[in-house]
């Protein structure tokens, strides 16, 4: 084999296609990402706890005059969105 030749069968393809073709490409984790995973479950607590921070009994007296419901839920609204963003602006290569 020539140099050429054995550079082209080492490259490997520049795009970001999904699912994997007869050539055994990686694909994209998609769903099975556990950054999904962690991202989906902390926005259902986030979005539960800022509600019960919004409509809930704030009971301010224990927590120093601090609404604790409502900035967790914030917190972790804000940290879901940022494991999202992650897996979306970064998804995982998993091999063919």
């Amino acid at each position: 084999m020539t140099d050429k030749s054995q550079h082209q069968s080492n490259h490997q393809p520049a795009d970001d296609s999904v699912g994997v073709d007869s050539g055994g490409r990686a694909h994209k984790a998609g769903a099975l990402d556990i950054r999904n995973v962690i991202g989906a479950l902390l926005g259902i607590y986030g979005a539960i706890l800022t509600l019960m921070g919004l409509v809930g009994d704030q009971e301010l007296d224990k927590t120093g005059d601090v609404n604790a419901n409502l900035w967790a839920g914030l917190a972790l609204l804000v940290t879901a969105a940022i494991f999202l963003a992650w897996a979306r602006l970064r998804p995982l290569q998993v091999p063919g």
